[in-house]
């Protein structure tokens, strides 16, 4: 079977694709957005925004802030960046910081575990604030049960991605290998379901392929390098493939397995599809090493997860009279592969960021290019 690109599937999903579309660019139309009467008695001065990410080195995290700032420049509402330098317990101490400040936060997190959520959730709510919750929560906490200060849930489908990278490395090797894992942070459902996406790919349909070792990177590229190097010690050429939750931790494994003079002899996929990887795709690097990827970028979820926030704050939208996947929403994810970069490229010019910002004021946060809604509810975890 050859690898496919374009969208993966997405179990139960497009039909429900179509009909939120429609609904998407029905609501922006009724709405208006940034028209209504509601936003024009909302007070600007009263607020700010907020996006919390979880490092400033990973290439995701760093686009996460081009697209705040883009949002803010936008909206006109001043911005505050959190770095939780990979610790959950910076995080919430600097949230808390911020929502001192005493003006009401419009909230954007990405969290650094799923255990984070409901801490940050209560103290925005308590602030007189709404946020919207990227990537990590946990499966039982669900905004429609907390109230219209959790506006919203938002990811790709991780098992998708997952299953994305393991068929481009699957088909790249033959079907047969070695293999090692970099998982992002443990206690993250995003790992964990891009995880469970790979390992049911392999077990279906590349059985011949061993999973040779784990080793859990939380999303940096220097930990990455570590564990790769670690990896390369305990295995050396039994590795034929590698997988990484996250394009950064694989911008530090490649390096480690040049540094090691085994880049050309091993495949690699991951997801993110960053800059610096779609150099290394155009390039050829390493005997053409990368050979799977996933598309979605940071700057598009940190805008949407502001923009749905801002709707909620400015009276524009309630988020208890919205449907469940408006209030844990599923946005389409793209593999990708050397075949097709090209047909993202646009996506990375300088001003796609401030694109993409005003697209979500003409058609809202759920029927954007190239990431509409496509599902909502709990991801749906291989058996």
């Amino acid at each position: 079977m050859k690898f496919k690109s374009g969208q993966p599937k997405l179990t139960k999903m497009q039909a429900t694709r179509r009909r939120l579309g429609a609904a998407a660019l029905a609501f922006a139309a009724t709405v208006g957005f940034l028209g209504t009467a509601q936003a024009a008695e909302f007070n600007k001065d009263e607020w700010v925004l907020v996006a919390s990410v979880i490092n400033t080195t990973n290439p995701y995290m760093i686009s996460n802030i081009e697209g705040a700032k883009a949002i803010s420049a936008k909206l006109g509402i001043p911005l505050e960046i959190v770095n939780s330098n990979n610790s959950s317990q910076t995080s919430i101490s600097s949230i808390l910081a911020v929502l001192a400040s005493g003006k009401k936060p419009i909230m954007f997190v990405n969290t650094v575990a799923s255990s984070d959520a409901p801490t940050i959730v209560d103290a925005v709510g308590k602030a007189g604030g709404y946020v919207t919750i990227w990537w990590n929560k946990p499966a039982d906490y669900h905004p429609a049960d907390v109230g219209d200060h959790f506006v919203a849930f938002q990811k790709h489908p991780g098992v998708s991605s997952g299953r994305c990278g393991a068929e481009a490395i699957g088909e790249a090797l033959g079907g047969k290998g070695g293999v090692v894992m970099l998982p992002g942070v443990q206690d993250s459902t995003t790992s964990q379901t891009r995880v469970a996406g790979f390992e049911a790919e392999m077990k279906e349909k590349y059985p011949d392929i061993k999973i040779l070792d784990s080793r859990p990177s939380n999303w940096d590229p220097q930990l990455g390098a570590k564990n790769a190097r670690d990896l390369i010690v305990k295995f050396g050429s039994e590795i034929n493939g590698v997988w990484s939750a996250d394009d950064g931790m694989q911008i530090g494994a490649m390096q480690a397995f040049e540094n090691a003079g085994l880049l050309d002899k091993v495949k690699f996929a991951s997801d993110g599809l960053y800059p610096t990887t779609l150099e290394d795709i155009k390039s050829g690097r390493g005997n053409n090493a990368i050979v799977g990827e996933t598309f979605h970028r940071g700057y598009m979820a940190s805008a949407v997860g502001l923009y749905t926030a801002y709707l909620a704050a400015s009276g524009q939208m309630k988020p208890s009279e919205q449907p469940l996947e408006k209030r844990e929403s599923l946005f389409k994810l793209s593999c990708v592969t050397p075949s097709n970069y090209k047909d993202y490229l646009k996506y990375d010019e300088p001003d796609a960021p401030a694109k993409f910002v005003e697209q979500l004021e003409k058609v809202g946060p759920w029927a954007a290019e190239p990431m509409p809604l496509v599902g909502g509810g709990a991801e749906e975890m291989p058996k």
